[in-house]
């Protein structure tokens, strides 16, 4: 493929609003995750809820947006400068040649929750005041984005569970590739709700710690928060040598049960492989793997055998989860970010939480930092019913694009 230019990106979770804060918690190891005291929740979890959400006021022309989900949006657009980035972008391309790709699981589905605590008592109606075409609804975060940035080029929202922001990266790709656009906004926002804690609760998947990822003891994941964006653009400007690059991405859908991987993990494997050859790379060439690293034990057994299979047992990798938690349909997108911050900062991430690795799987774990060179990164989102995505991230120095 064609690379593509990570431009601007900002990510924030519950380990610190924009990249400063990010990298911070990265390098000093520190979790977001704490006991979950959200809304009226009343189970014995941890999760990585982001401050401040709540005071985030939604300009008056978009009060009808106004949700959980696209105020933790509107956060996280405002970080790093993006919201600056695109608007110039708008001036260079035109409103209409810039797409909106943004993944979402739950959306903002608490704001359903919130009205159904004031239905009417005589008949059940729900609130007039409640809309769920521009808050529940799964395309409200890609409208809210368009609408804030005065966007007229295709927007997209893309719920495939938690590989929903990383698919985003190759539906954004194929139609910048179609010269259909010039750049686009992807990421992902997922916000948290009672639907989904006591969801995986139900199915036995939350941990009452914070989750440990390819721990031996490993026994549940840890539910998050997050904004992440990107903008991405063609190569056609002058690069510095650390700019981010999108080299390859791999899709694949094993549908082997609705809510299991396939166990040997053969989803995974393909999209892992397909994404290298897309890359035209071998898997030599990558220096770190983000795993997908739910802290489950079927998710974590059946990607420790695929990433086994493909990279062997010396590729460092580590799961960034049990620092901001899973963030479901932001993941992706956020731990492209972090992906893209170790290739800027040579920073090998440790995975937080972790004791004592599973001593079946034969992979180079990381539990502490390793500042080492980093060129190219490898970064795995998976979700329920076997809808999986691998995106290969690199400097433009090791891609030969850095233009003097």
């Amino acid at each position: 493929m064609n690379p593509l230019w990570l431009s601007h990106f900002t990510a924030t979770s519950s380990i610190g609003h924009g990249l400063k804060q990010t990298l911070a918690a990265l390098r000093e190891l520190r979790t977001g995750l704490a006991p979950c005291a959200f809304d009226t929740v009343d189970l014995k979890t941890f999760v990585g809820e982001v401050a401040g959400v709540d005071s985030i006021q939604l300009p008056a022309h978009l009060a009808d947006f106004d949700c959980r989900n696209n105020r933790l949006a509107l956060l996280g657009l405002m970080q790093d400068g993006f919201a600056e980035a695109v608007r110039a972008a708008i001036k260079e391309y035109g409103a209409q040649r810039i797409g909106v790709f943004l993944g979402t699981s739950t959306s903002g589905i608490l704001q359903t929750e919130l009205a159904y605590r004031r239905r009417d008592p005589a008949s059940g109606a729900l609130p007039a005041d409640f809309i769920y075409g521009s808050t529940h609804n799964t395309f409200s975060v890609a409208d809210f984005t368009r609408c804030f940035f005065g966007l007229t080029g295709p927007a997209v929202a893309v719920s495939s569970a938690c590989s929903s922001s990383a698919k985003v990266f190759s539906s954004a790709r194929r139609m910048i590739e179609a010269g259909l656009i010039d750049a686009a906004v992807v990421g992902g926002v997922d916000s948290l709700c009672l639907t989904t804690l006591y969801g995986f609760n139900s199915l036995g998947l939350l941990a009452e710690q914070p989750c440990r990822p390819y721990d031996a003891e490993r026994n549940g994941l840890s539910i998050g928060e997050a904004a992440a964006f990107a903008l991405l653009e063609r190569v056609s400007k002058k690069l510095n040598a650390d700019a981010v690059l999108l080299l390859g991405v791999g899709e694949s859908s094993d549908a082997y049960h609705m809510s299991s991987p396939h166990p040997d993990g053969r989803g995974a494997r393909m999209a892992m492989q397909d994404a290298l050859k897309m890359a035209d790379l071998q898997p030599s060439d990558i220096d770190y793997i983000n795993l997908h690293g739910t802290a489950t034990q079927n998710n974590d057994a059946a990607e420790g055998l695929a990433v086994a299979a493909v990279f062997g047992t010396s590729t460092p990798c580590s799961s960034t989860k049990g620092a901001t938690g899973h963030t479901l349909g932001a993941a992706g997108g956020l731990e492209a970010v972090i992906c893209a911050l170790a290739l800027q900062q040579d920073l090998l991430p440790a995975g937080l939480n972790t004791q004592q690795i599973d001593p079946s799987f034969k992979l180079n774990y990381l539990l502490e930092n390793r500042q080492l060179p980093v060129a190219r990164v490898l970064s795995n989102s998976f979700g329920f019913g076997g809808t999986n995505c691998s995106l290969i991230f690199g400097r433009a120095d090791s891609s030969g694009l850095v233009h003097e």
